[in-house]
């Protein structure tokens, strides 16, 4: 690779030119146009193949040359659409195909791009190939986010070859509502994938208190070290946390162990009750242990936990004012008066939890990131991931956490079971005081729910991401569950001023 903004590549045979169209499908996101250049037989529809193969996750897919029909469309996980120009007679002739409204829904591959020049986006891939020796030369020129997404999925395979996976298999696994996305990694031909974290370095951002960025406030992990310190210290607990394979710490990329990929939800979506009460106990376990709170991990480096304070407890309850309130008042913003009672309100419920059982915290222990593995036993039956933003704090989070899911609705019915199993594993324990425990289960279920009632919002005008926006009823009305407490009285009686419950849509 040079160190220009153009991208150079030597593919040695057809192996690595279907290699760097598997590292392209990673690559490409909808409204890219990848214009493929190169001379007859230099191996345009050999990548083009490949690129549309990876993104199918289907090496027998049927890929016919549009050369005669001159688009082909690909109905995938991005749409694709597959141009071959070299029969066009008019660059004009390209709307005519369809290709501005193929390229706003997905992604263009466009062979022969020469052919119709004035008519495609400036901002485009340009890949060419040339024939070199017994091989191929690949150049790629791209700008901005397009050449970060490139020059970030070769540096992954780069890491790959290093790793000692050089002809690896790489196929899209998920992505999440941060910068972290997943990839399956398949070694061999017929062995068990691994997994892929691709990590990069988090933006700060602006600040947002105290001169300090979203993320620190709120404690976010900024690197792959206290993934690798937590899950190493669950693994010695006996709790089934991935084993981490090799980690490169300054680019975030990290080979993990693939825990599996049945979840503790149904076909339809719904919640499987023996797989929730399975997680609860778990989470009793890990409740009942002492988590150090400064680890020891890579060469010279100690993570320590932080605690889940005053300041990001405040910072992420602001969101209901800072976006829900706008949101709902369309564009009106909450009053000095409203911000100066809602944040008096839960400076005291933060007082109220000085005696509560503090602990590790996962954070996000809910149906996304749990993991049902039916072969093992006991607590390695849940597979616990994405705690790479553990605190220390009320372990009565984790049970908010996972008894009100905001993903998906937990009747009334199994809320109950899955408090009364808690519950009961927690007395088997002894010391536990049930009282306390259970009032800071209901402020950490209003801390949390009021976070998620802006967080929603945020996805959407911020970040663009509307989906979210689906689990706003939800998550208000697991708030009127945790206001039902009489210790948030105060705040109960704020939201129904401000209008905030589950009537809202």
């Amino acid at each position: 690779m040079t160190t220009s903004d153009a991208i150079s590549l030597f593919l040695k045979d057809e192996a690595a030119t279907i290699r760097l169209g598997e590292d392209l499908a990673l690559a490409l996101k909808a409204g890219d146009c990848l214009a493929l250049s190169g001379d007859l037989g230099a191996g345009k529809s050999s990548l083009a193949r490949a690129i549309l193969r990876a993104m199918a996750d289907d090496e027998g897919l049927e890929v016919p040359s549009p050369t005669f029909t001159l688009v082909q469309s690909y109905d995938l996980r991005i749409a694709v659409s597959h141009f071959d120009l070299y029969r066009l007679g008019d660059p004009a002739e390209l709307t005519e195909l369809g290709f501005d409204e193929a390229l706003q829904n997905g992604i263009c591959l466009v062979e022969w791009p020469e052919m119709a020049e004035s008519e495609l986006p400036a901002e485009r891939i340009t890949l060419t190939l040339a024939h070199e020796g017994s091989g191929r030369r690949a150049t790629i020129e791209a700008a901005g986010a397009q050449n970060t997404r490139i020059r970030r999925v070769l540096a992954i395979r780069e890491f790959l070859d290093t790793a000692g996976y050089p002809t690896a298999k790489r196929r899209f696994l998920t992505g999440d509502a941060s910068l972290r996305a997943y990839e399956a990694i398949y070694p061999k031909a017929g062995n068990q994938r691994i997994i892929l974290m691709d990590w990069p370095p988090l933006a700060e951002g602006p600040p947002v208190l105290d001169g300090k960025p979203y993320p620190k406030v709120a404690h976010l992990a900024e690197n792959a070290y206290p993934f690798v310190a937590i899950a190493d210290t669950l693994r010695k607990d006996g709790f089934a946390a991935p084993e981490v394979y090799k980690v490169d710490y300054d680019q975030g990329i990290l080979l993990i162990e693939d825990l599996g990929s049945d979840g503790v939800l149904d076909a339809h979506g719904q919640p499987v009750i023996e797989r929730y009460r399975e997680s609860v106990a778990c989470l009793a376990r890990l409740h009942a242990l002492k988590f150090p709170q400064d680890i020891s991990v890579g060469k010279g480096h100690v993570h320590h936990i932080p605690d889940f304070g005053r300041t990001a407890m405040k910072m992420e309850v602001r969101l209901v004012l800072d976006w829900h309130l706008p949101w709902k008042r369309q564009g009106a913003p909450a009053t000095d008066a409203e911000r100066a009672d809602y944040l008096a309100i839960w400076d005291a419920l933060i007082d109220e939890l000085a005696t509560a059982e503090k602990n590790l915290l996962l954070r996000d222990f809910h149906s996304p990131n749990i993991i049902w593995r039916p072969h093992a036993k006991g607590v390695e039956r849940i597979g616990l991931i994405d705690f790479q933003d553990a605190m220390i704090g009320p372990t009565a989070y984790d049970l908010a956490s996972i008894v009100q899911d905001a993903r998906v609705t937990i009747e009334p019915d199994l809320f109950r079971q899955l408090m009364d199993d808690y519950l009961g594993l927690r007395r088997a324990q002894g010391g536990f005081d049930e009282a306390g425990f259970m009032k800071a289960w209901a402020i950490m279920s209003a801390q949390r729910n009021c976070k998620l009632a802006g967080l929603w919002v945020r996805l959407l005008q911020r970040d663009g991401k509307p989906g979210y926006l689906k689990h706003m009823p939800r998550t208000l009305a697991y708030l009127n569950v945790a206001l039902e407490h009489e210790t948030l009285a105060p705040l109960r009686d704020w939201c129904a001023r401000a209008g905030i419950g589950q009537s809202e849509s």
